[in-house]
């Protein structure tokens, strides 16, 4: 028994002086991820994690309007593939949109229709979208306007452009699986701005694609100040009630006193109402024939900026697979909103889990068993 004590008063003290470490260098952020995640049973972030952290509210309009059903409305049952590729990657949702209307939606596990979950990086793509709004709206002059407008501390040679291409140059250290790395700070700490006002200009802005999100996180810091507005405002009045979303939508502060959204991720919503980003881009930033984007903004965001990197435009992951322009949302755990105009096609997938790509590719195996099962689907109709 003594012994026992005796290791059991080791134990304590290693793990308080542990405990004191972390928190004298500043990683007591480390605490708040462990009760985020382990406590609940996953060993990373995770798709139903929005309630274990604060959240700003997104507000929906008072004139939601649904999506209209295909004529060929669940007419086809998933492939087999395509059923053991859900099965397997633990999809929530799986939805194709054909010429504007739900052709085929699928839910798995417990998820529904009304079902929110994490966007993860998609919401990369909506921040570049507020960027669109803010440039529209006069508060933003162009993708050519400086950072240091907002916020001096930044070289002027950085603009905001270089912010939505990922090419800044910005020393930011993105590695998912490192808890003392920034990308894991910024998903835990409880101030966001801190955090990236640290940053420095280490590369040279606009000369090279390189995916980081404290590109993002800036980027809506400067929305925001730009606006006056925090970020699920703005979002609310300029592209949510717009746009008819049938649902409010939440996303995930750094903390309620700091009160800033973590805008390279993190706002929890449904298939239905993500997919109207794909149907507004699809239709030039025109919504119900009301323009909401400049077209050539959207345009832009569309195409590759750099010949060297022609898988990103701004704030969109870009593809030629199958010989067609495609554009789409992407976020860690294979969540897509994937576009594909010349056919007038939608899909999207929401879900835990991705076929993990290998350093040198730059979409997910998965991403392409998506997009194949769904032309399967489609032609079995075509063909009866």
């Amino acid at each position: 028994m003594t012994r026992f004590l005796k290791i059991l008063g080791s134990v304590i003290l290693v793990l308080s002086i542990a405990i004191v470490i972390l928190i004298i260098f500043d990683f007591g952020y480390i605490f708040r991820g462990i009760q985020a995640t382990y406590f609940q049973g996953h060993n990373t972030a995770f798709i139903d994690d929005y309630p274990h952290f604060e959240n700003k509210l997104i507000e929906a309009g008072t004139e939601p309007n649904k999506w209209p059903e295909h004529s060929n409305y669940n007419s086809v049952e998933s492939t087999q593939d395509l059923a053991e590729l859900n099965e397997e990657l633990e999809t929530a949702a799986f939805l194709i949109i054909k010429n504007d209307s739900i052709w085929f939606e699928k839910y798995y596990q417990e998820y529904g229709p009304d079902s929110k979950t994490n966007s993860f990086s998609m919401a990369k793509s909506i921040v570049s979208a507020l960027l669109g709004s803010a440039i529209k709206d006069g508060y933003i002059k162009s993708l050519e306007q400086p950072v240091s407008d907002f916020f001096p501390q930044f070289e002027s040679d950085l603009k905001v452009g270089d912010l939505a291409s990922m090419s800044s140059g910005l020393n930011w250290n993105e590695n998912y699986y490192n808890p003392f790395g920034m990308t894991a700070r910024a998903y835990f700490d409880e101030n966001i701005r801190e955090l990236v006002l640290r940053l420095k200009v280490t590369g040279t802005p606009g000369e090279r694609f390189k995916y980081l999100s404290g590109n993002t996180i800036l980027l809506g810091m400067v929305i925001e100040k730009a606006t006056g507005e925090n970020l699920s405002d703005y979002l609310s009045q300029n592209l949510w009630k717009p746009m008819n979303m049938q649902h409010d939508a939440l996303w995930q502060l750094d903390s309620k006193e700091s009160g800033m959204e973590k805008a390279y991720c993190c706002i929890a919503s449904n298939a239905r109402d993500f997919a109207r980003f794909g149907k507004l881009y699809k239709n030039n930033g025109q919504w119900n024939g009301k323009q909401l984007l400049r077209p050539e903004f959207v345009k832009q965001s569309t195409q590759p900026r750099f010949k060297d990197s022609p898988q990103y435009g701004y704030g969109f992951w870009l593809s030629d697979y199958k010989d067609k322009d495609i554009f789409y949302m992407r976020g860690i755990h294979g969540q897509y909103v994937i576009v594909i105009p010349e056919d007038d096609l939608i899909i999207v997938r929401l879900g835990e889990n991705l076929i993990k790509k290998d350093k040198d590719e730059e979409h997910a195996p998965d991403f392409y068993k998506y997009i194949d099962e769904t032309y399967k689907m489609l032609n079995d109709v075509a063909n009866n």
